[in-house]
């Protein structure tokens, strides 16, 4: 089999390239003619024709064009709602008469969405250029912030999630809940911004495949162990990226021995991330403490070319005053976040995403009245 060659756009189409074939699928510049429906026989019929090889990418560029389509007549309805419904109708019934189920209005009505989320051909193009089923589409489609949009199409090619995972990441707004929202475009252009923990961490932290609810005080080695019961949820969770390195990982000094919890490599980050569970109010002698073996691992086990270590106190209970006047308010690599080991309630959700938000903007404006914190280098002496 050769080689593939790079996807490659001209104008007034979407050039596909795969190592079997090459060529145009189906030109974005269709021409519209008098009759909705026969144009719209034609989509179909055109992105039959190359299904079989193309299936993730043409069958939602049909599905697009269909909703360009039919867009474009209603809006010579005066009344354009009620003309909108009708014309779904009759395309539905038409449809359904000539190729079988599966147009019915429901459908019909998603392909209209589809349109409406990315209506140019610019916006498709990189859409398309992602390769997600049309079912991944589907979800993503229904999100209304441009932005999370785009995050939950980069993330879920990123990660290869599958369609119920990205489900459950929509339904527990995981683009909201990070802690520091990279500027992503509508359509990236040229290099990615640098990729920082802030960008990558989320709090809170939904885990609710942990499944345990209620007062946990003094169950912290329980968490720990229903934490690696689930341990590629619990890394799913976390973001892209993770591997565990060990569990109780030992750090000796000269004086005595240290443990943390949980030890993570993240391969995006280039760096090692410790995790120290908190199933108690979070203080910040705690948080010294995390900032302690940061340090110390650093300066005992970090490769050299790596960045520094991060750390996470991952607590069910966090006191805001210790961690706004704490360690961690000049430190871009220690974090405070807020567990919940159970299904949230969607306004106790927004309640925890609103206030790592008021807490992080607290953070931030502390910053800047700070002198500068070490470079990676000083930080390793």
């Amino acid at each position: 089999m050769g080689k593939a060659k790079e996807t490659s756009v001209k104008k007034g189409s979407l050039k596909i390239v795969s190592p079997e074939s090459d060529g145009d699928l189906i030109p974005l510049s269709l021409p519209a003619t008098a009759d909705c429906v026969a144009d719209i026989r034609d989509i179909i019929v055109r992105a039959r024709t190359s299904v079989v090889r193309h299936v993730n990418t043409i069958m939602p560029l049909a599905y697009w064009l269909i909703g360009r389509r039919i867009v474009v007549e209603e809006q010579k309805g005066k009344d354009r709602a009620a003309y909108g419904e009708r014309l779904l109708e009759r395309i539905s019934r038409e449809l359904t008469t000539t190729f079988g189920d599966g147009f019915g209005e429901p459908h019909l009505r998603n392909c209209r969405l589809f349109y409406r989320a990315y209506p140019t051909e610019e916006e498709i193009r990189y859409t398309l250029c992602i390769k997600l089923s049309w079912s991944h589409h589907r979800a993503i489609m229904r999100v209304s912030d441009p932005k999370a949009r785009t995050w939950y199409l980069n993330e879920a090619a990123a990660a290869g999630w599958k369609v119920k995972e990205l489900e459950r990441q929509i339904r527990l707004c995981a683009y909201e809940r990070l802690q520091e929202k990279a500027a992503v475009p509508a359509i990236p252009q040229g290099a990615a911004e640098p990729v920082t923990p802030a960008m990558l961490l989320k709090d809170p932290c939904v885990a609710e495949f942990l499944n345990m609810k209620g007062d946990l005080r003094g169950k912290e080695k329980k968490l720990e162990k229903r934490i690696l019961d689930n341990l590629q949820k619990f890394m799913l969770e976390l973001g892209r990226g993770f591997t565990l390195a060990g569990r109780q990982y030992r750090i000796p000094t000269e004086t005595s021995e240290r443990y943390v919890d949980l030890v993570f490599y993240n391969y995006i980050l280039h760096c090692f991330v410790l995790v120290d569970l908190k199933t108690s109010k979070l203080t910040s002698r705690d948080i010294g403490q995390m900032d302690a073996y940061r340090r110390m691992f650093d300066t005992l086990k970090r490769p050299e070319g790596d960045n520094p270590t991060v750390g996470i106190l991952l607590g069910t209970e966090i006191d805001e005053t210790d961690v706004k006047y704490s360690v961690m308010a000049d430190c871009e690599r220690l974090f405070a976040t807020k567990l919940m080991p159970y299904m949230p309630s969607r306004d106790e959700l927004k309640t925890e995403i609103e206030r790592s938000r008021l807490r992080a903007a607290a953070q931030t404006a502390r910053k800047r009245l700070l002198p500068a914190a070490p470079s990676s280098k000083e930080e390793r002496s």
